[in-house]
C-alpha cells in the first residue's frame, strides 16, 4: 500500500469530522439566532403597540425605531452567519469528495456529465473515460460546465500535440502542491453555482452579450447634440427666470424632448440589460476576487496563466465597479419624480446607456478571455488533484520522436482500488509491433488493455499516470472492445464489429499522421471458429508492419502460430489456477502464448454436465 496515500487519506478523515463538529456547533448557533431573532421581533412589536397605546403617536416612531433596533443587529448577524455557514459546508463537501474519489467510493462522487446519445469515438467508452463509473467523473472536480468540458476533451483527444501536452504538465506539477488554491478556488465558485449539483454555464452569458452587441456611434452623435442643447435651454431658462428673455427656452426644451423621447423608445429594456449583466457579473465575483488577490508568489507558471486577472487597468473588480456605477444611475427610475426632473435638464438615461454599451463592448472581449482562464484552471486543478489523491502516480516522459515507443514499469489501473491493483511492466519497442495476449476467461485480458488504453489518455492529457515509470511517443489512439448491436439501425453484433474494424485498419493507414495505437478485444467474435481464425489471421498480418502499434486481447489459441510468420507478432498470457475448488488468478502478464485454457473448469466449477 501506498503509504503517503494512506497518511493523506487519515489527514482528510481528521479534517472531516474537525468540519462536521464545527458544522454541528454552527448549525445550533443559527437555531438560536432564529430563535432570538423572533423573540427580538415580537418584544420590539409589543414595545410598539404599548407605545401607541399608551402615549400616542408622538412617542412612537422613536421608540418603536429604537425597540426594533436588536432585531434588525440580530438579522445583520444572522445573514453573515449563514453565509459562513454557507461556506462551511461547502468546505466540509470538498473534503468528502476527495476522501470519496481517493477510495473510488462511486456513491460520494458527484455525478458525472451526461454522455451524449450517439456518441462516437474512438476509444472513449472503451476506456471508461466518460460515463457513470469513468476516469472523467473520478477527475472532475470543476463547477464551471466549460471547465468539466475542457478536461473531457483533454482525455478524449484524438491528436495530441507535444507542445500543449508539455505546458498541462509543468501546470499540473506546480497546481498539485497547492491543495490551499485548488480548495480555495473550488469553494468560491460552488459560490458562483445557483444549485450545487449543477454544472455553471459560463457560455450563457457570453451568448447573452453577443446578442446584446449594439454600435453606440449614432447613440454617441445624438448625445453630443443633446448635451449642448440642454446647456442652452438652462441659459434660456435662466434668463426667462431673471425677466431678461421670454419663454423661447419651451421651443428648445420641446426639441430636446422629442430627440431624447426618439432614442428612449429604442433602447427599449436595456435598464433590465443593465441588473442582468451585474447579478451575471457580481455571481463570478467570488472567482474574479479570488484570482485578482491571490499572491503567486513561487508559481511563475501559474502567475503568467491568470496575469488577466491581476493585471493593472484590466482586472475583473474595474469591470465590475464600473458596472456597478452605471446600475446605481439608472436606479433613478425608482424615483418617478427625481428621475423626471434630472431627465428635462439633461440627458441622463440616454448617457448611461451610452456607458453601458461601452462597457457591453469591453466585456465582450474581456469576458471570455476571464472564463477561458477559468475553465484552463479548473481542468488543470481536476488533474492536479487527482495527482494530490494519488501520489503514487507520475508524470510521464512524452517525446514526439524517441527511441522508445512505449515502455513502462509497474503500470496499473487508476480505477481499480490499491489493495486489489495488480501492476505489470510491458513495452512496444518498434514501429508495426502487433502482441498477442492469450488467457483464460476473467484472468484480465480486457483489464489489461484497458489499463494500457487509460493511461495513454492520462498521459496525452498532461496528467499523472498509475506507474512507476512510463515512457511515450504521441500516438493516435484507437480502440475495438465493447461493440454494441442496433436493433433500431438494423445493426447486428457482427456488422457493428466489422465497421469498427474496419475504421480501425483505414486510421492505421492514414499519411501522414501520428501512429496509431489500437487496443483490440476478441477480434470477429460474433461469427463462427473457422470464419473467425480466417479473418483474424488475415486482419492481423493487414496491421502488422503498419504505421502503429498495439494489442489483441483473445481466446483463439490457433492465433498465436501467427509469431512464427510474423516477426512483428509477439505473444504473452495470463494465467489461472484452481485452489480449493475455486479459480485462481494472479493478473500477472507472461511471455509467450496461454498454456492453459479454463472454459471446462468453470464449468464444473458451476456443476455443469461436462463430457470427459
Amino acid at each position: 500500500m501506498d503509504q503517503k496515500k494512506e497518511v493523506r487519506r487519515q489527514a482528510l478523515q481528521r479534517q472531516i469530522a474537525r468540519l462536521q463538529r464545527g458544522q454541528t456547533a454552527m448549525k445550533q448557533r443559527n437555531d438560536w439566532l432564529v430563535r432570538w431573532r423572533l423573540i427580538a421581533f415580537l418584544a420590539g412589536l409589543l414595545v410598539s403597540a404599548a407605545m401607541l397605546l399608551s402615549y400616542g403617536v408622538g412617542w412612537w416612531l422613536p421608540v418603536s425605531l429604537g425597540a426594533l433596533l436588536p432585531f434588525a443587529a440580530l438579522v445583520y448577524v444572522h445573514h453573515r452567519h449563514e453565509k459562513a455557514l454557507r461556506r462551511w459546508e461547502i468546505w466540509l463537501a470538498v473534503k468528502q469528495n476527495h476522501l470519496a474519489r481517493m477510495n473510488l467510493d462511486w456513491a460520494n462522487i458527484p455525478p458525472a456529465l451526461p454522455v451524449p446519445p450517439r456518441f462516437d469515438h474512438p476509444f472513449a467508452l472503451d476506456l471508461d473515460l466518460v460515463g457513470e463509473r469513468s476516469l472523467h467523473r473520478v477527475m472532475d472536480t470543476a463547477v464551471s460546465l466549460e471547465g468539466s468540458q475542457r478536461l473531457r476533451d483533454w482525455l478524449l483527444i484524438t491528436m495530441p500535440e507535444l507542445a500543449s501536452l508539455q505546458k498541462r504538465q509543468t501546470l499540473v506539477g506546480e497546481l498539485a502542491s497547492k491543495p490551499l488554491f485548488r480548495d480555495k478556488l473550488r469553494l468560491n465558485a460552488t459560490l458562483v453555482a445557483q444549485k450545487s449539483d449543477e454544472k455553471w454555464p459560463g457560455q450563457r452569458l457570453l451568448d447573452w452579450l453577443a446578442a446584446q452587441k449594439q454600435d453606440g456611434r449614432r447613440l454617441r452623435s445624438v448625445l453630443l447634440i443633446l448635451f449642448p442643447l440642454a446647456l442652452v435651454n438652462g441659459g434660456l431658462l435662466l434668463l426667462y427666470l431673471t425677466g431678461q428673455l421670454p419663454p423661447v427656452w419651451i421651443a428648445g426644451w420641446l426639441l430636446y424632448a422629442i430627440m431624447s423621447a426618439l432614442q428612449l423608445r429604442q433602447i427599449g429594456q436595456v435598464f433590465q440589460e443593465a441588473f442582468f449583466l451585474q447579478d451575471g457579473l457580481e455571481q463570478l465575483r467570488a472567482v474574479f476576487d479570488f484570482l485578482e488577490g491571490y499572491r503567486y508568489g513561487r508559481s511563475p507558471y501559474l502567475k503568467t496563466l491568470c496575469e488577466p486577472f491581476w493585471r493593472e487597468g484590466k482586472r475583473p473588480s474595474q469591470q465590475l465597479k464600473q458596472i456597478g456605477h452605471i446600475v446605481s444611475a439608472i436606479s433613478l427610475q425608482k424615483n418617478p419624480f427625481v428621475w423626471f426632473m434630472i431627465n428635462a435638464l439633461l440627458p441622463w438615461d440616454l448617457y448611461f446607456v451610452y456607458r453601458l454599451q461601452q462597457q457591453k463592448k469591453e466585456l465582450f472581449q474581456a469576458l471570455p478571455v476571464w472564463l477561458d482562464i477559468w475553465a484552463e484552471l479548473e481542468a488543470l486543478n481536476s488533474l492536479a488533484n487527482f495527482a494530490y489523491l494519488n501520489p503514487g502516480f507520475i508524470l510521464p516522459q512524452v517525446a514526439a520522436e524517441s527511441p522508445v515507443l512505449f515502455q513502462a514499469e509497474m503500470l496499473g489501473h487508476p480505477l481499480i482500488s490499491d489493495n486489489v491493483r495488480v501492476c505489470n511492466d510491458f513495452g512496444l519497442l518498434q514501429l508495426g509491433a502487433v502482441d498477442i495476449i492469450t488467457g483464460s476467461n476473467m484472468a484480465g485480458k480486457s483489464s489489461f488493455l484497458r489499463t494500457v488504453g487509460i493511461n495513454l489518455s492520462l498521459a496525452f492529457a498532461g496528467g499523472p499516470v498509475c506507474a512507476a515509470s512510463l515512457q511515450t511517443t504521441l500516438f493516435r489512439l484507437y480502440t475495438s472492445m465493447r461493440i454494441a448491436d442496433s436493433v433500431t439501425d438494423g445493426f447486428s453484433y457482427f456488422y457493428a464489429e466489422v465497421q469498427r474494424l474496419k475504421a480501425l485498419l483505414d486510421a492505421l493507414q492514414q499519411e501522414p499522421a501520428l501512429p496509431l495505437f489500437f487496443l483490440i478485444d476478441e477480434i470477429f467474435r460474433g461469427t463462427n471458429n473457422r470464419e473467425r481464425l480466417i479473418g483474424s489471421r488475415a486482419y492481423v498480418a493487414a496491421l502488422a508492419g503498419g504505421n502503429g502499434v498495439g494489442i489483441i486481447a483473445t481466446h483463439d489459441l490457433d492465433l498465436v502460430t501467427l509469431a512464427e510468420s510474423l516477426p512483428d507478432v509477439t505473444n504473452y498470457h495470463f494465467r489461472d489456477d484452481v485452489r480449493n475448488g475455486r479459480m485462481v488468478f494472479d493478473y500477472t502478464l507472461h511471455p509467450g502464448p496461454c498454456p492453459t485454457t479454463n472454459a471446462l473448469k468453470i464449468m464444473q466449477l458451476a456443476q455443469l454436465p461436462v463430457d470427459p
